[in-house]
């Protein structure tokens, strides 16, 4: 699945199927059946990237998403990121700059949020937003937005130099789709909270949000730090999807138990003289 949803250089996001299903051949109660079973796995590797971070081990997991509004972030974090110990789960959602970050370079807030060692980061929303709104709305100059790139580029290859696993997602969901769940929020009194009159201002830019999606995944989609783009306009597999890339990528770490750093037979001897 995940060379399915790689990009390697180029990518038409309108020509992309946003209710395909890469990788995966069979249907939801199939790919909800997946990934009950490999919960318990995904669970036990962060725990044991978690452990090994407080043996000294430097790694550390950075799982970026992006997308229109409605395209289901918060339903990853809470049906992927939220099967694991939240311990050790890191989640940083970047809103508006504030004054203070407005006075320092675009990439000083992500810094700061970056994940320590043994620890899985989620980025909802991202850097990313600095290329995208700002080239939709025009929020900065495009020779700025243009330098943006490389500068991304550069921190992400400095981030994964440091021990970090990358994992970038776009969830693509389409405008019916996205209208369809904003209507849902609308009709019921609970979802009201979820709903923003700004989304609806948003799709108008639907074009334009695309155009900048697409220039952003081609100009920062590197060997080191790829981008993925998951077909989101079916909840049930884009869950699926997203799990399978931190899955993968824990497993790609080889991680075992830490060693004890005390001899056990003398603390079981201790213990039973209680």
């Amino acid at each position: 699945m995940e060379q399915q949803l790689r990009v390697a250089s180029s990518i038409d996001l309108r020509s992309l199927d946003t209710r395909s299903t890469p990788g995966f051949q069979g249907d939801k109660a199939a790919g909800e059946t997946v990934l009950s079973k490999e919960r318990d796995e995904l669970a036990e590797l962060q725990e044991k990237l978690f452990a090994a971070g407080r043996f000294g081990d430097e790694r550390r997991v950075l799982l970026v998403l992006q997308a229109m509004d409605t395209a289901g972030k918060g339903g990853i974090l809470k049906h992927v990121v939220g099967s694991v110990d939240p311990q050790g789960v890191d989640i940083a959602a970047f809103k508006a700059p504030t004054a203070e970050e407005q006075a320092h370079d675009f990439l000083w807030r992500v810094r700061k949020r970056l994940p320590e060692a043994g620890m899985i980061g989620v980025f909802d929303r991202s850097h990313y937003e600095d290329v995208l709104i700002h080239r939709v709305h025009g929020l900065s100059q495009p020779d700025e937005i243009d330098a943006r790139y490389g500068q991304i580029v550069d921190f992400e290859r400095e981030v994964v130099a440091s021990g970090t696993t990358l994992i970038k997602v776009m969830l693509h969901i389409s405008p019916k789709e996205q209208k369809k769940r904003l209507a849902e929020r609308l009709k019921r009194p609970d979802k009201h909270w979820k709903f923003n009159p700004g989304d609806i201002t948003e799709r108008a830019c639907w074009d334009d949000y695309m155009t900048a999606y697409q220039i952003a995944i081609e100009r920062t989609s590197t060997e080191e730090a790829p981008w993925h783009v998951v077909p989101a306009d079916r909840k049930w597999y884009a869950r699926l999807a997203v799990h399978r890339l931190l899955l993968g990528a824990l497993r790609s770490l080889g991680q075992d138990w830490p060693k004890a750093d005390f001899d056990v037979d003398v603390e079981r001897r201790r213990l039973a003289a209680t």
